[in-house]
């Protein structure tokens, strides 16, 4: 199925039906439609090809999701930038992934505009604010700057939409990438049908379902709340951020959301309000977490919080979107863990040669096969080599994660820490993640990560960065205390750093690599 076809499908069965609620209104499958349709046709004025990247850099909006879909409906493909990236890796991407047209508005166009000039592949830069064209003009004459009322006015282009399979590209998602500068993931229609599918699946999903989305579009964990929801005929409610959680939470019950999305920063924000209670969230029948595993204590925060809610704690990774799901049923016997596959995908561990590891407990490499393994990295046939490997038959493509993992007698899954995470402290490997559990077992921790740094004696020596609750006296050397009690003496951490708040990342993953100085 081809990820355009979510929402053509849903309009011919649900052309009333709410599909998106955003700041700029309430929307019906029908408007929707309507939208992409003159979306898609000015695309074709314009002489968008098919395969030709076409790049959404916006705030999450109305525009945000008509730009997704007229993309993919003249066989683009689309690309969606975190509204927040600065303009030289901006520039490095437009450059990378060769893309002909920007959807932007003033705002954001002029964050970038200092390197536009760089740019050799962008023609056309499509604004979504109704400027006059003098003002906003990037002074380039390469380069048009459109707003949208006059592009419907540009002479005609191609007529015709190219024939698409469900092997063509749909997408490229930028990631950032060990060398510093970040990779497209590339995904084909097949890729991000068939995660959906599996998803949904999971979810048990239905049309009547209302999910609350405070993800950017950029950040594919967000982008797949849309992409689900528009293939199950549900409806979602967009808005920018969680930056005001009070104004989220009366949102989300004046809506009835039923499917609430987060990171372990939102929960953590979350467990944080005294007042949660005063919010009627009896709707709600799902909350989901990935991107970052949830510590123990913020699980049975939840459970507590939420009672009457499922709890999903996932992990996925962008090269093949989503791997696996605990049961909610199984998340206070098993709260460290991450499950098993899900559907139409297959998770399993291999030792340091790539064999099969059967044996429960023992750490490897996680590697997944199924149709959503991504194509490989954009122009980057050296990474993909190096992460996608053959399997067992010619047409069998093995992932390999990166991510170090075991598993149980029940073959569920238990994240042990990334590969380049690994501390080699005093002759012995030591897994990150082991020494964070534990520091997140102190009543005070708010936030944990644990990090390697050179050390002569030890030649790495392990280090703890951790943000305390509000007005903790918490002190290092009861923290290394706590640690010494619960771990080998060669997994202490030698250093304790507290600090306010620990970086992030723009998706909200703890970022260690702004820990080392």
């Amino acid at each position: 199925m081809l990820v355009n076809q979510f929402l053509s499908k849903s309009v011919d069965r649900y052309p009333g039906k709410e599909a998106l609620i955003c700041p700029e209104g309430r929307y019906l499958y029908r408007e929707i439609g309507e939208r992409v349709k003159e979306f898609s046709d000015l695309l074709l004025n314009m002489n968008v090809n098919k395969s030709d990247r076409v790049m959404i850099f916006l705030e999450n909006s109305l525009e945000s999701v008509v730009s997704i879909f007229g993309i993919l409906e003249v066989g683009g493909v689309f690309v969606v930038i975190n509204p927040q990236m600065k303009s030289k890796k901006m520039e490095y991407i437009i450059n990378d992934c060769g893309t002909k047209i920007l959807i932007t508005d003033r705002n954001h166009l002029e964050q970038i505009r200092d390197v536009l000039g760089n740019c050799t592949s962008l023609e056309n830069i499509l604004l979504t604010d109704d400027e006059d064209k003098e003002v906003i003009s990037v002074d380039m004459e390469k380069i048009r700057v459109t707003p949208f009322s006059d592009a419907k006015r540009l002479p005609k282009g191609a007529t015709q939409t190219p024939t698409i399979v469900d092997l063509d590209l749909a997408s490229i998602i930028y990631t950032s990438g060990s060398t510093g500068f970040p990779k497209g993931v590339t995904l084909s229609h097949q890729n991000m049908s068939s995660a959906a599918d599996s998803i949904i699946t999971y979810l048990e999903n239905t049309f009547d379902d209302i999910i609350f989305n405070v993800l950017p579009l950029s950040f594919d964990y967000g982008l797949y709340q849309v992409l689900m929801a528009f293939k199950f005929g549900g409806t979602v409610v967009l808005e920018k951020s969680f930056v005001f959680p009070h104004h989220v939470l009366q949102r989300m019950k004046e809506e009835k959301a039923t499917g609430f999305p987060i990171v372990p920063t939102i929960a953590n924000i979350l467990l944080r309000l005294k007042d949660l209670k005063k919010y009627d969230l009896s709707t709600l029948r799902y909350i989901t977490n990935t991107a970052q595993k949830l510590p123990k204590k913020t699980i049975f925060g939840l459970t507590e919080a939420f009672p009457h809610v499922r709890i999903f704690s996932m992990y996925g990774l962008t090269e093949c979107k989503r791997v696996s799901y605990l049961l909610p049923e199984k998340l206070k016997a098993k709260p460290e863990s991450v499950g098993k596959a899900m559907p139409n995908t297959e998770a399993f561990i291999v030792d340091a040669n790539g064999n099969r590891i059967t044996k429960a407990g023992v750490v490897g490499e996680l590697v997944v096969r199924g149709p959503n393994i991504m194509v490989g990295y954009w122009n980057n046939p050296q990474d993909t080599k190096k992460v996608i490997k053959p399997g067992m038959h010619p047409d069998d493509r093995w992932l390999y994660t990166g991510d170090l993992f075991t598993m149980d007698e029940d073959g569920d899954l238990f994240f042990f820490g990334r590969k380049d995470d690994m501390i080699k402290t005093a002759g012995e490997k030591v897994g990150p993640k082991e020494i964070e559990n534990v520091l997140y077992d102190i009543e005070d921790v708010h936030e944990a990560a644990v990090i390697g740094v050179q050390d002569d004696m030890l030649g790495q020596a392990i280090k703890a960065v951790v943000a305390l609750r509000k007005g903790s006296k918490l002190t290092e050397k009861e923290i290394i205390l706590h640690c010494s009690k619960h771990l080998e003496n060669f997994m202490v951490p030698k250093y304790v750093e507290i600090r306010q708040q620990l970086p992030k990342t723009s998706t909200g993953k703890i970022s260690k690599k702004d820990l080392i100085v």
